[in-house]
């Protein structure tokens, strides 16, 4: 794969992301400057799909990234995204008001993460067996499952999800965050959507957080929630309000 290539596996990538849609030679030119024709991309995208980094649904449709696509792009091509000032102040802003309502922590994660990503999200401490899930609403609305075959599907794997994690994170180191694509998932019938899983640990026990959605997810943006919740939770830190500033205090 040369660098023009993968610009445009990226590009296909962040459009189909955006759009739901597949995505052909003209669309690519629209959103960035290739320096060359559109038949020069429409090559570019049949030596894509030769290498098994594209897929083409339908013979007069644009290309589909497809799970090794989306790994090569997740490895290679995404990049570290930092979570915005205003974002981790808005986590801990709203962490701090769900907890001095006594809500469990398991619930108050899972409902911000979902809030923040568009996102199913489970949460829950694995030593007591307790968790807690937000967001199913918003991922079964996806384009993806409204096939009534695929969605009766997912929706029954996600039924007894809490107990199919207990066996992921058995796979997981402490602070490991891990991305799952597709057919990757540990969890089978879950196999359209991808999941990003990472542990953590705090005085009540060792915990699970998990983002599911589909796998044209939002991954850079969607590894950094919950890379940063985790920190939060991992940390014995003290959150006071003084006004409209947070101030953390080990």
């Amino acid at each position: 794969m040369n660098n023009r290539q993968k610009q445009v596996l990226s590009t296909i990538v962040k459009l189909y992301t955006e759009t739901a849609l597949p995505v052909g030679s003209q669309a690519l030119l629209k959103y960035s400057d290739f320096g060359v024709s559109a038949a020069t991309l429409r090559s570019d995208m049949v030596t894509l799909e030769e290498e098994g980094y594209l897929y083409q649904p339908h013979v007069s449709a644009g290309r589909i990234p497809t799970d090794a696509g989306y790994r090569i792009y997740v490895q290679e091509m995404m990049g570290e995204e930092t979570l915005s000032r205003r974002d981790q102040e808005h986590l801990q802003k709203e962490l701090l008001m769900l907890r001095a309502k006594h809500t469990r922590l398991g619930r108050t994660t899972a409902k911000l993460l979902s809030a923040l990503s568009g996102n199913l999200v489970v949460s829950g401490l694995i030593d007591k067996d307790e968790f807690y899930d937000f967001g199913m609403k918003e991922l079964i609305e996806q384009p993806e499952f409204q096939e009534i075959d695929e969605l009766c599907r997912l929706v029954e794997t996600l039924d007894s999800l809490d107990e199919k994690l207990e066996g992921v994170m058995l796979q997981l180191k402490d602070g490991e965050t891990r991305i799952f694509i597709g057919k990757e998932n540990p969890i089978s019938g879950i196999d359209n959507c991808s999941m990003i899983v990472a542990p953590y640990q705090t005085s009540e026990g060792r915990g699970v957080l998990a983002i599911i959605g589909p796998k044209r997810m939002e991954y850079a943006k969607n590894k950094s929630l919950i890379e940063y919740m985790r920190k939060l939770l991992n940390s014995s830190l003290i959150l006071l309000v003084t006004g409209n500033v947070i101030y953390l205090i080990k």
